[in-house]
Protein backbone atom coordinates (compact mmCIF):
# COMPACT_ATOMS: atom_id res chain seq x y z
CA UNK A 1 0.00 0.00 0.00
CA UNK A 2 1.99 3.34 -1.10
CA UNK A 3 1.55 6.35 1.60
CA UNK A 4 -0.63 9.26 0.31
CA UNK A 5 1.71 12.88 0.90
CA UNK A 6 -0.63 16.06 1.06
CA UNK A 7 0.61 18.79 -1.58
CA UNK A 8 1.23 21.78 0.53
CA UNK A 9 1.27 24.36 -2.35
CA UNK A 10 -1.91 22.61 -4.00
CA UNK A 11 -3.66 22.83 -1.18
CA UNK A 12 -2.39 26.92 -0.21
CA UNK A 13 -3.29 27.54 -3.54
CA UNK A 14 -6.61 25.76 -3.55
CA UNK A 15 -8.00 27.71 -0.18
CA UNK A 16 -6.79 31.29 -1.69
CA UNK A 17 -8.65 30.78 -4.89
CA UNK A 18 -11.94 29.41 -2.62
CA UNK A 19 -11.31 32.77 -0.49
CA UNK A 20 -10.96 34.59 -3.89
CA UNK A 21 -14.49 33.70 -5.02
CA UNK A 22 -16.09 33.88 -2.24
CA UNK A 23 -14.77 37.90 -2.29
CA UNK A 24 -16.03 37.79 -6.06
CA UNK A 25 -19.44 36.61 -4.82
CA UNK A 26 -19.46 39.17 -1.98
CA UNK A 27 -18.91 42.25 -4.12
CA UNK A 28 -19.72 41.98 -7.96
CA UNK A 29 -19.00 45.26 -8.82
CA UNK A 30 -16.06 45.86 -7.62
CA UNK A 31 -14.88 42.33 -9.16
CA UNK A 32 -15.93 44.51 -12.18
CA UNK A 33 -13.65 46.86 -11.86
CA UNK A 34 -10.76 44.39 -11.49
CA UNK A 35 -11.92 42.76 -14.51
CA UNK A 36 -11.71 46.32 -16.65
CA UNK A 37 -8.01 47.04 -15.11
CA UNK A 38 -7.30 43.47 -16.17
CA UNK A 39 -8.73 44.10 -19.54
CA UNK A 40 -7.48 47.50 -20.09
CA UNK A 41 -3.39 46.04 -18.93
CA UNK A 42 -4.13 43.04 -22.05
CA UNK A 43 -5.25 45.57 -24.41
CA UNK A 44 -1.87 47.31 -24.06
CA UNK A 45 -0.20 44.32 -23.92
CA UNK A 46 -1.79 43.00 -27.19
CA UNK A 47 -1.18 46.63 -29.09
CA UNK A 48 2.49 46.51 -27.86
CA UNK A 49 2.70 42.57 -29.17
CA UNK A 50 1.02 44.31 -32.67
CA UNK A 51 3.52 46.87 -33.13
CA UNK A 52 6.46 44.49 -32.25
CA UNK A 53 4.76 41.85 -34.89
CA UNK A 54 4.51 43.84 -37.47
CA UNK A 55 7.99 44.96 -37.16
CA UNK A 56 8.78 41.32 -37.05
CA UNK A 57 6.59 40.68 -39.88
CA UNK A 58 8.40 43.57 -42.02
CA UNK A 59 11.96 42.00 -41.31
CA UNK A 60 10.86 38.39 -42.37
CA UNK A 61 8.79 39.20 -45.62
CA UNK A 62 9.86 43.23 -46.66
CA UNK A 63 6.20 44.17 -46.63
CA UNK A 64 5.57 47.16 -44.77
CA UNK A 65 1.62 45.87 -43.16
CA UNK A 66 -0.56 48.70 -41.78
CA UNK A 67 -3.19 47.48 -40.36
CA UNK A 68 -0.99 46.00 -37.47
CA UNK A 69 -0.36 49.63 -36.62
CA UNK A 70 -3.77 50.44 -36.81
CA UNK A 71 -4.63 47.79 -34.32
CA UNK A 72 -1.67 48.07 -32.17
CA UNK A 73 -2.73 51.92 -32.07
CA UNK A 74 -6.10 51.33 -31.08
CA UNK A 75 -5.63 48.91 -28.55
CA UNK A 76 -3.23 51.00 -26.73
CA UNK A 77 -5.43 53.76 -26.57
CA UNK A 78 -8.22 51.71 -26.15
CA UNK A 79 -6.16 50.18 -22.91
CA UNK A 80 -5.21 53.44 -21.67
CA UNK A 81 -8.55 54.70 -21.82
CA UNK A 82 -9.92 52.41 -19.86
CA UNK A 83 -7.37 52.16 -17.17
CA UNK A 84 -7.66 55.86 -16.36
CA UNK A 85 -11.34 55.75 -16.72
CA UNK A 86 -12.60 53.06 -14.67
CA UNK A 87 -16.21 54.09 -14.26
CA UNK A 88 -16.47 54.31 -18.09
CA UNK A 89 -14.60 50.69 -18.39
CA UNK A 90 -17.72 48.80 -16.27
CA UNK A 91 -20.17 50.41 -17.73
CA UNK A 92 -19.70 49.59 -20.95
CA UNK A 93 -18.43 46.01 -19.90
CA UNK A 94 -21.20 44.43 -19.93
CA UNK A 95 -22.17 45.59 -23.19
CA UNK A 96 -18.73 43.91 -24.65
CA UNK A 97 -19.69 40.87 -22.89
CA UNK A 98 -22.95 40.48 -24.24
CA UNK A 99 -21.81 41.45 -27.91
CA UNK A 100 -19.02 39.27 -27.43
CA UNK A 101 -21.24 36.24 -26.29
CA UNK A 102 -23.78 37.00 -29.23
CA UNK A 103 -20.89 37.33 -31.52
CA UNK A 104 -19.28 33.42 -30.81
CA UNK A 105 -22.55 32.58 -30.86
CA UNK A 106 -23.45 33.57 -34.12
CA UNK A 107 -20.06 32.12 -35.76
CA UNK A 108 -20.69 29.02 -34.03
CA UNK A 109 -23.75 28.60 -36.78
CA UNK A 110 -20.80 28.78 -39.07
CA UNK A 111 -19.23 25.82 -37.62
CA UNK A 112 -22.22 23.36 -37.67
CA UNK A 113 -20.57 21.39 -40.55
CA UNK A 114 -17.95 20.48 -38.57
CA UNK A 115 -20.15 19.02 -35.71
CA UNK A 116 -22.35 17.35 -38.49
CA UNK A 117 -19.03 15.47 -39.21
CA UNK A 118 -18.02 14.37 -35.41
CA UNK A 119 -21.52 12.40 -34.69
CA UNK A 120 -25.21 13.46 -35.28
CA UNK A 121 -25.70 13.93 -31.30
CA UNK A 122 -22.49 16.15 -31.53
CA UNK A 123 -24.45 18.52 -34.45
CA UNK A 124 -27.74 18.99 -32.24
CA UNK A 125 -25.99 19.48 -29.34
CA UNK A 126 -23.76 22.48 -30.87
CA UNK A 127 -27.16 23.21 -32.65
CA UNK A 128 -29.00 23.63 -29.06
CA UNK A 129 -25.69 25.37 -27.03
CA UNK A 130 -25.52 27.79 -30.22
CA UNK A 131 -28.93 29.08 -30.06
CA UNK A 132 -29.09 29.32 -26.54
CA UNK A 133 -25.77 31.69 -26.38
CA UNK A 134 -27.68 33.57 -29.11
CA UNK A 135 -30.55 33.85 -26.60
CA UNK A 136 -28.65 34.81 -23.52
CA UNK A 137 -26.79 37.39 -25.63
CA UNK A 138 -30.02 38.69 -26.62
CA UNK A 139 -30.81 38.84 -23.17
CA UNK A 140 -27.65 39.89 -21.41
CA UNK A 141 -27.38 42.70 -23.82
CA UNK A 142 -30.84 44.32 -23.27
CA UNK A 143 -30.14 44.07 -19.35
CA UNK A 144 -26.31 45.48 -18.62
CA UNK A 145 -27.28 44.91 -15.31
CA UNK A 146 -27.33 41.18 -15.60
CA UNK A 147 -24.34 40.64 -17.49
CA UNK A 148 -22.48 42.61 -15.24
CA UNK A 149 -23.08 40.80 -12.43
CA UNK A 150 -23.44 37.36 -14.58
CA UNK A 151 -19.80 38.31 -15.37
CA UNK A 152 -18.54 39.05 -12.29
CA UNK A 153 -20.02 35.44 -10.62
CA UNK A 154 -18.94 33.60 -13.71
CA UNK A 155 -15.03 34.79 -12.76
CA UNK A 156 -15.92 33.76 -9.01
CA UNK A 157 -17.04 30.61 -10.15
CA UNK A 158 -14.29 29.70 -11.95
CA UNK A 159 -11.70 30.47 -9.50
CA UNK A 160 -14.02 28.25 -6.85
CA UNK A 161 -13.68 25.16 -9.01
CA UNK A 162 -10.69 25.63 -9.86
CA UNK A 163 -9.75 26.12 -5.76
CA UNK A 164 -11.65 22.73 -4.79
CA UNK A 165 -9.69 21.26 -8.12
CA UNK A 166 -6.68 22.31 -6.52
CA UNK A 167 -7.39 20.95 -2.95
CA UNK A 168 -8.66 17.42 -4.47
CA UNK A 169 -5.61 17.17 -6.03
CA UNK A 170 -3.19 17.84 -3.05
CA UNK A 171 -4.96 15.05 -1.22
CA UNK A 172 -4.37 13.00 -4.12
Amino acid sequence: MTQRKTDWGSLILGVLFIITALFSFQDPIGNLATIVIIFALMAILKGLFELFFRNKLKELTGIKAYVPIVTAVANIVIGAYLLFNLDIGITILPYVFATWFLIDSILGLFTLDLAKNVSTGHLWFTVIVTILGIILGLMLLFNPISSALTLSFLVGFYFMVFGINQIVYAFR
